[in-house]
């Protein structure tokens, strides 16, 4: 079992930044894959960034490319993404999400087992 929780949302004004962190325990964070995801209300959980198990491979949805960065410390058993230059249409509910040992589970959320309970990010105008 992997116990996902994540801090760091708040409010910010559209060319801000804010650093959202998914602290890790239980079983070791150091083998699975880490996903950040998002939901606005209204609309389905999408993939933001993924990190695999190796940390070998990044990867962004086009919608935060060159504005969000995911990162990890395993040393720390926590993961990160860095968001800058923020824009309301970022607001959401932002989840950590964590798969089995050795796997990557990619962009889908129903491939991933461990959730947090999300953290609130709102950008205002």
């Amino acid at each position: 079992q992997v116990q996902l929780v994540e801090s760091g949302g708040g409010l910010v004004q559209a060319g801000g930044s804010l650093r959202l962190s998914c602290a890790a325990s239980g079983r070791t964070f150091s083998t699975t894959a880490m996903g950040w995801f998002r939901q606005a209300p209204g609309k389905e959980r999408e993939f933001v960034a993924g990190l695999t198990w190796s940390d070998r491979t990044v990867d962004y949805d086009d919608s935060v490319k060159g504005r969000f960065t995911i990162s990890r410390d395993k040393s720390k058993n926590t993961g990160y993404l860095q968001m800058n230059s923020l824009k309301p249409e970022d607001t959401a509910v932002y989840y950590c999400a964590a798969g089995l040992a050795f796997q990557n589970p990619g962009r889908d959320p129903g491939r991933y087992s461990y959730w947090g309970q999300g953290t609130q990010v709102t950008v205002s105008s």
